[in-house]
């Protein structure tokens, strides 16, 4: 399954006000593991900005003024996010900011069926506690010492993280990793493979085995099939 974990950094709290997107940030996730993919953008505003959003983000006017306006990254976001679910921490917040920009530019609006909002699901797995992305981090011991201030895809790839531990994704592949070990099929490292722990019993007879033996011994000394015979046994004494 195909996922989009998604961060917004924008001018102020409400769109319907006057304040813009200014950053998105979006990470690929593919059945509930990352794959390096991401989507990255800052966008020019076309305004001032305020001294606590700039507090927050660090990302200003001047900054942004050489970067592109939201209907030049338009395609290119809605293509990257394709019609896979968006994972979004407190989603009515960075949507509310993507809708009307997409309103703007007379194009649909992401429907609120699409959304995974970790917010709601912290709150349901942690009650009565503060569950900002900070907190979560500390709680699941995930390094966000480089979040010094709030960036899009930052906080996009620690919200990833973080939404594997809530959904309880990283205990389940863990167990996996106990019950089954990786093998390599090549020194280039292919795909790793699941092995048993615990072969299968045999199901040929020793009857079959010679029935076998026998066979083989009729197709002379240059068939393939002695080339998997054990080596015969070093003569006593």
């Amino acid at each position: 399954m195909r996922e989009i974990v998604l961060d917004t950094e924008t001018t102020g709290l409400d769109p319907l006000r006057g304040d813009r997107l200014v950053e998105i940030g979006c990470v690929e996730m593919l059945n509930r593991m990352p794959t390096g993919q991401t989507y990255h953008v800052y966008i020019n505003p076309e305004r001032d900005m305020p001294a606590e959003a700039f507090a927050v983000h660090g990302l200003s006017a001047e900054f942004l003024s050489t970067k592109p306006l939201f209907h030049e990254v338009a395609d290119a976001f809605l293509e990257f996010i394709g019609d896979a679910p968006l994972v979004i921490h407190n989603a009515s917040f960075d949507i509310g900011f993507i809708n009307a920009e997409l309103d703007k530019i007379k194009r649909a609006a992401i429907p609120r069926e699409r959304l995974v909002d970790t917010l709601l699901l912290a709150r349901r797995k942690h009650p009565g506690v503060s569950n900002r992305l900070d907190d979560l981090c500390s709680r699941y011991a995930i390094d966000n010492s480089r979040r010094t201030k709030h960036g899009a895809l930052l906080d996009a790839e620690l919200l990833a993280e973080v939404y594997v531990d809530l959904v309880g994704a990283r205990q389940s592949q863990l167990l996996l990793a106990s019950d089954a070990q990786e093998i390599r099929v090549n020194a280039a490292g292919d795909a790793p493979r699941r092995q048993r722990l615990v072969p299968l019993a045999l199901r040929v007879s020793d009857a079959e085995r010679e029935a076998h033996r026998a066979f083989i011994a009729t197709l002379g000394d240059k068939a393939i099939w002695n080339e998997f015979l054990p080596a015969p046994a070093p003569p006593a004494g």
